[in-house]
């Protein structure tokens, strides 16, 4: 086949709304199979796949196992299964997570860019940090196209400015000129070229794994910088630094209750009479290191609602 007939998407936060404009608006007869992954809960059953049947005219199904690949349909990732393409079909796999989820947005776009050589179109909707652009970088590398959602319209602005910052993007477009964009390079003659293709050489980093404590190495494709660990967990860089955060939050509340622990012992069972004087200086410690989270917890939310508001 010539045309781009493998579509993929990958969206976060606020990506739902945006999937089903795109489930709307895409006309039935696309000559192209669309696979679709958004982050979701591992342990909550997902009605994304209900949801978009509503707005789609295409069939919409919650991807199966070895399910063949057929063209006018809409596949969508089942909870804690990261979807993989292979040439002809469907597979699932409950692989190492990355970037903390499962289903995640890069194993879909670097194993269709794997499997189909230049046929592939990669789009990055709406969501926060990074997932997704390191995919849709190796999607590029091998001859397709990289599509990306208007940040400025975009509800979580943040997945859509990484890919830009990271990959040579073709297409950067509003929703309501998404669908018709898709449609055209469905049918379209595919004119990308594969670019040669060199294994990253990955390079070890003084950084351990926040899933296993693993030594993790660092990976640089395109502009993206990705973290993995011998596990094959795996990490975009503000994932990675989201990770390291909450890590340290809960390493510093740890150090809280040991410390507020420390003095209630003190003060209960004081074998001299420098005990009490250790259990205020714990106290006081404890106290430090709760106003210093709470200015961390501050910092982290200004933080967050710029990203959304950028």
């Amino acid at each position: 086949m010539d045309g781009h007939d493998i579509i993929v998407l990958g969206a976060s936060a606020g990506g739902i709304e945006a999937l089903k404009r795109i489930a709307r608006d895409i006309p039935p007869e696309i000559p192209a199979a669309l696979f679709v992954v958004v982050h979701i809960g591992a342990h909550a059953e997902s009605s994304l796949a209900r949801i978009l049947a509503l707005a789609s005219r295409m069939p919409v199904s919650q991807a199966e196992n070895g399910a063949p690949i057929e063209r006018g349909r809409i596949y969508v990732a089942p909870p804690d299964q990261h979807m993989l393409i292979e040439p002809g079909r469907v597979h699932l796999a409950r692989g190492p997570k990355e970037n903390r989820t499962r289903p995640a947005v890069n194993p879909l776009f670097r194993s269709a860019a794997a499997a189909y050589d230049g046929r592939m179109v990669g789009v990055i909707l709406s969501g926060a940090l990074d997932d997704g652009a390191a995919g849709l970088w190796e999607i590029k590398q091998r001859g397709g196209v990289a599509v990306v959602q208007d940040p400025n319209e975009a509800e979580f602005p943040s997945m859509p400015r990484n890919a830009l910052t990271a990959v040579e993007v073709d297409h950067c477009v509003k929703l309501a000129g998404m669908a018709s964009l898709l449609a055209r390079l469905a049918a379209e003659t595919k004119t990308g070229k594969a670019e040669p293709w060199k294994e990253t050489t990955p390079v070890l980093s003084a950084l351990t794994c926040p899933d296993c404590n693993g030594p993790l190495w660092e990976l640089h494709e395109g502009n993206a910088i990705e973290f993995e660990c011998r596990i094959k967990h795996r990490y975009a860089l503000q994932h990675l630094l989201a990770a390291h955060e909450e890590a340290e939050e809960k390493a510093l509340w740890a150090a809280v209750l040991a410390l507020e622990e420390g003095a209630i012992l003190a003060r209960r069972f004081p074998s001299n009479g420098e005990q009490e004087k250790r259990a205020a200086e714990k106290r006081a410690l404890a106290d430090l290191l709760k106003q210093r989270l709470e200015k961390l917890k501050s910092i982290v939310a200004a933080d967050d609602l710029k990203h959304q508001t950028v």
